[in-house]
């Protein structure tokens, strides 16, 4: 077994813990700022951790009070949920075909590098289309309608996503399910889609949290709490002329954790799936 040097195990140690400063450093300040009282977030100079914990903020976005800022938040975060829930599900449903079918037929590949290639479209020019489509369809102001906005996004990306998990998989195993009387939809029942269960759960959570990011849609084709997500929430939060940035900075605590909560869960998971397409069996 290779040794490795004190110097070099020091260097990965202090790199490893440099970066997991950077990363956590703004989660920890938002929080300092969600429990902050207002005096302390005003102060000059800054404090760094307050001199009395204020958690009322909390309180105040999760109340469930009518008409209140409470009442918004929840039914944002609810509005969030359904929407990137479905999104990811069906986009899910569409990528695991389209993918093995790529894969498995290379001479097709050019049809996924070009709908791929709409990424290199900025947001705002497909704007008027899909706001025009969903008009149409009376699928404005609507979960439903911004579930299908955001499946034009996240479609592509994880039947790209899924499509390297296919390619890791060896044919021959595919082929002797078949040779042994499995059919097609067998073969992928037993064979290919648990073998491929990492990255499909790898893709599932990046496609969750691309769907619960997402702000200019939301903004664009939302206009009441019937449809309007965290984000956009969040956003109106900070609109005023006086904003109380500790209830904003709770705000954001508190969208963070679904994602963090579901991103823990998948753990191990999401690195079999990120690591899968590395080494060819």
């Amino acid at each position: 077994m290779e040794r490795k040097s004190p110097v070099f195990s020091a260097f990965i140690y202090i790199s490893a813990l440099l970066l997991a400063a950077v990363i956590l450093a703004p989660l920890l300040w938002l929080f300092v700022m969600s429990i902050s009282p207002p005096a302390d977030l005003a102060a000059k100079p800054l404090h760094w951790w307050p001199q009395s914990m204020d958690f009322s903020r909390y309180g105040v976005l999760l109340s469930m009070v009518e008409n209140s800022a409470g009442a918004a938040f929840t039914s944002s975060l609810v509005n969030s949920i359904e929407v990137a829930g479905m999104a990811t599900i069906v986009a899910l449903a569409l990528a695991v075909p389209s993918a093995w079918a790529v894969s498995r037929t290379p001479a097709v590949g050019w049809s996924l590098y070009m709908v791929i290639a709409t990424y290199m479209l900025p947001p705002v020019a497909l704007a008027v289309p899909l706001y025009m489509g969903l008009a149409y369809l009376g699928l404005l102001n609507n979960v439903f309608g911004l579930a299908l906005v955001y499946l034009t996004i996240l479609a592509p990306f994880t039947t790209w996503l899924m499509k390297s998990g296919f390619d890791s998989i060896p044919r021959e195993i595919e082929q002797a399910a078949m040779m042994d009387g499995a059919g097609l939809f067998a073969t992928l029942r037993i064979i290919t889609l648990p073998l491929a269960a990492p990255v499909m759960a790898t893709s599932a959570l990046f496609a969750f949290l691309l769907a619960w990011d997402e702000f200019f849609y939301a903004l664009l084709f939302t206009s009441d709490q019937r449809a309007k997500t965290l984000t956009v929430a969040i956003a109106d939060l900070a609109g005023g002329r006086v904003s109380d940035y500790g209830l904003i900075a709770a705000a954001g605590v508190l969208a963070a954790l679904p994602p963090v909560v579901i991103g823990l869960l998948m753990q191990r998971a999401l690195i079999s799936g990120l690591t899968s397409g590395g080494v060819k069996g």
